[in-house]
Order: structure tokens, then C-alpha cells, then sequence
């Protein structure tokens, strides 16, 4: 039988958490998973409950009509999801292809439960790569002169292919304010994180330079505000003086990989909260 998630955000009351699993159990449905967290700073209660229906027929309009009833009663926002859906995904990458590649194997061997709608660059360099794997690929190159023609055009791709989900695997522009508040909590970012930051042009050469013992990665997501977005992963990985700028490059694209890919797995599973320009992940 299939499973459902259940997400809900609500002012934090007493009887949230009975509120939920009783409506679920008096209704035939039983919970496999469920995790909650009580934001004590912002008054601010999130939930997320795998459940499943204990007889083979599922009414999923009959379940909101019943479930709305509660949510009412407790000022819910909620939404419910067929767990084993894919989150449509477009990609947008520019020259580097390892977070690319990385995305496109762990979809392949269904380790991450997205479908691929299409990949954007403003660079030919992978197109050969992505249509190899039946994958639509569009070149839509971008000067400060074109920026907004090339964004609509962006958006236009995105509504046509119903791509929930934005991903900068590697995206070296930067998207525009408008663009940002139109897909707002849809993209995620990747980008290195060094201690300390070193931006612009050869950053691995200049922690190199610095002596930097600690480099890593973070996934966002994508705001109107520079690399500021809410954060949902982190990794950092210890270094030595004994590395090389090559070296230094190599640990640090696989820890760019595993980190996007591990935010895309927490998008994907509707784990992900955002409230006040914070992620709460359950």
C-alpha cells in the first residue's frame, strides 16, 4: 500500500501532536515515521508524519475535507504529499559538471527521488553529457545585457516542464532579485565555505595561499541576498599544508556534491521548514 506525508506549520498550542495522530488513527490510517519540533523562540510548531492507509483505497479528497476540519481548529498551514512522488527538478549548471554529474547518477540508480525535467547553461560545455542521458538540454547564454530576456526565458522553461524544484548545481551567475522572490524556497545553492571566506576567482589557491586547515561546502537556498539564503547542509572537512591547490580543489568539489545532494534528498522527502529566513528540518 502507499504511503503519504503529512507537513504541517502552526502557531505552537497545546494538543498539537494528539490533535494530528488522533485524527489519523480514528480515520483508519497508521503512522510509520513522524517527527516534530517546538520552536521555542518564534512560538512556532512543525510537523511531519509519514502515514499510510490501513485499507488498499485511498480518498485523498475525503482525507483533506476531514483533515482541514483539524487544521482549521489549530490554524494549521499543512499540505500532503504521495511519498513515493518525484520532485520535478531543473538543473542549472555552468562549466564544472561535478555536482551535475553526481545529481544525475544518484537519479539514475534511484538513490534520489527527483525527475530530471531539463538542464539550463549559459555554457555549452555539458550539453553532450546531459543528452547522452535523454535529458533536454537548453544553452541560454547571458550578458548584463540580456539578463532579464534570459531570466523570462528561464521562467517560461520552468512553468513549461512544472519544475518544483531549482537547482544552482554549480550555477556561477547570480540570479536577480526578481527572480529570487519569484521562486522563493524552489531554488538551492551550492557553494564552498571557507574559514576563513575567500571569494572571486581561485578561492582554493587562496585558502592554499592562507594556510587554511578547514574547508567545505553549503546548500541554500536562493535569495535576493548573496550566498545569505536560509542554510539546509553543511559539511567542512580538515585539510593540511601537505595539499596542494589541487588537492585542496578535489576534497572540495566532492564535499560541494555530497552536500547538494544531501539538501535535494531533504527537499525531495518534504523535510524542509522555512520560517523567518530559517530552515527547520525534520
Amino acid at each position: 500500500m502507499t504511503s503519504y506525508i503529512l507537513r504541517v506549520d502552526s502557531p505552537d498550542k497545546p494538543g498539537l501532536v494528539a490533535a494530528v495522530s488522533g485524527c489519523l488513527f480514528e480515520h483508519g490510517y497508521n503512522v510509520e515515521d513522524a517527527a516534530q519540533f517546538n520552536d521555542t523562540c518564534s512560538a512556532r510548531f512543525f510537523m511531519r508524519v509519514v502515514f499510510r492507509p490501513m485499507e488498499d483505497y485511498f480518498d485523498i479528497d475525503n482525507f483533506k475535507t476531514v483533515f482541514s476540519k483539524v487544521a482549521d481548529q489549530y490554524d494549521m498551514d499543512w499540505s500532503i504529499t504521495l511519498e513515493e512522488q518525484k520532485t520535478n527538478a531543473l538543473l542549472m549548471v555552468s562549466k564544472d559538471d561535478h555536482c551535475l554529474n553526481d545529481i544525475l547518477y544518484r537519479v539514475r540508480t534511484d538513490q534520489l527521488p527527483l525527475h530530471i525535467t531539463a538542464v539550463v547553461s549559459n555554457h555549452e560545455t555539458c550539453r553532450e553529457e546531459v543528452e547522452r542521458r535523454g535529458i533536454r538540454f537548453e544553452y541560454m547564454p547571458v550578458t548584463p545585457e540580456t539578463k532579464i530576456e534570459q531570466e523570462e526565458q528561464l521562467s517560461a522553461l520552468i512553468k513549461e516542464m512544472d519544475s518544483e524544484l531549482i537547482v544552482m548545481a554549480r550555477y556561477m551567475q547570480i540570479l536577480s532579485d526578481r527572480f529570487c522572490s519569484a521562486h522563493m524556497g524552489r531554488v538551492i545553492n551550492i557553494h564552498h565555505s571557507f574559514l576563513p571566506g575567500f571569494k572571486g576567482a581561485r578561492p582554493y589557491h587562496q585558502a592554499w595561499e592562507r594556510g587554511v586547515k578547514i574547508i567545505g561546502a553549503t546548500a541554500h537556498f536562493a535569495t535576493a541576498d548573496l550566498d545569505e539564503g536560509p542554510i539546509i547542509e553543511q559539511e567542512t572537512t580538515r585539510i593540511t599544508h601537505a595539499m596542494t591547490p589541487k588537492k585542496l580543489q578535489m576534497i572540495g568539489k566532492n564535499t560541494e556534491s555530497r552536500v547538494l545532494t544531501s539538501a535535494l534528498q531533504s527537499y525531495a522527502e518534504r523535510r524542509i521548514f522555512l520560517h523567518n529566513g530559517r530552515t527547520v528540518i525534520l
